[in-house]
Parts: structure tokens; sequence; C-alpha cells
């Protein structure tokens, strides 16, 4: 776990911090979105990128075929772009100078142009967490290692469905590739001179 994070080449993601998917999330609470928020502003006052990932579809799900997971949201009326439910939750909102990038699918990089972003900003190492660990963490996490990425997972502003998955995940699955952190941890590291 690094007591320090190179701040030239660190980049913060948050992802799926959406209303939609938060009100599927019983676990979510004043505590996560406050913990989150100020990783938020501890890298924002280092002068790290904040980079925002959501989700949302063109009204009609043109991106949204008639079989797969996405479906559900299709047949929900959920995660339209432009609508309240696909916004980024108000206790996380994006500040002046973030940046949001748009996906299509569970990870970060799909449908997306994150992979330009970080290149353009020379970020490689990516201190994450989001909504939910088992989806747009996992589906991130396996692909920016395989990008070669160096990465940290704030563990305490990830939620999950499922707390024994999310345990499974942060201690065994992640531990090689992207070691977890808590909130503080990310905090301090990011103040650190």
């Amino acid at each position: 776990m690094p007591t320090t994070l190179d701040r030239a080449r660190t980049a913060v993601l948050i992802m799926d911090y959406q209303n939609d998917i938060l009100l599927r999330f019983t676990q979510i609470d004043d505590e996560t979105l406050t913990r989150a928020a100020r990783v938020l502003d501890a890298a924002r006052a280092a002068g790290v990128p904040v980079i925002y990932v959501r989700i949302a579809f063109r009204a009609g799900y043109p991106e949204v075929p008639e079989q797969g997971m996405f479906a559900m949201a299709r047949d929900s009326g959920r995660l339209v772009d432009g609508t309240e439910g696909a916004d980024i939750h108000a206790a996380v909102a994006p500040q002046p100078g973030d940046t949001v990038v748009l996906k299509k699918r569970v990870g970060a990089q799909t449908g997306s142009d994150l992979q330009q972003v970080l290149s353009a900003k020379r970020r490689t190492h990516l201190v994450l967490f989001g909504v939910s660990t088992s989806g747009v963490v996992l589906s991130t996490i396996r692909w920016a290692a395989d990008q070669d990425y160096t990465m940290n997972v704030v563990s305490d502003c990830c939620i999950d469905r499922d707390p024994e998955v999310h345990r499974v995940l942060i201690d065994k699955v992640f531990a090689g590739m992207a070691p977890a952190i808590t909130a503080a941890d990310a905090i301090a590291a990011l103040g650190a001179a």
C-alpha cells in the first residue's frame, strides 16, 4: 500500500455513482457518499485529475440488444441520458475541471474514450472506486491490468449487493492487481508532500 502517490501520474476514477444505480443498492449510505466526496476533494486539492465514469443510453436504447443484461435497463426505462436517474449523485457531483466519460457497458472502457483521456493526461496509476464491486470495478480492474496500469481500489467507497462477494474481490481477487486502500489512506496519500 503506497504512503504517497505520484501526483503527476495518478488519476482518481469514480464509477457509476449515478442515481438509478444507487437506488438499487440498499447499503449505500451517507457515510459512503461522504467518504467518496472527501477522496474527490483530496484529489482536486492535490491537482490530481478526477474522472467520472457513467453509463447512459440514448432515448429508445439503440445501443441495447434484445438479449443481455442491459435489456433490464431498457425494459425499466432507466439510465436514459439526460434524465435525473442517469445523473451522478449530487453528493459527489462533478466540479469544474473534472472529466466525465460516458460508457455503454459494464467496464469503464467499453464504448468510452477513457483510455484516450488517461493517455492525454499521461496517467498510469488509477485510484478507483464504484458501484458495484462485482460490476464496473471488477471489469475496469481486469481491463486496466491488461493495459499495464498501476492501481489501488478504495475499498470503503466500493459497494456491492453481496457483502461476501465484495470482500472476496477486495481481499483476494484484486490484491495482485489493485491493492486495497481505504478512503482515509487515499486522502493521506494524496495529501502527502
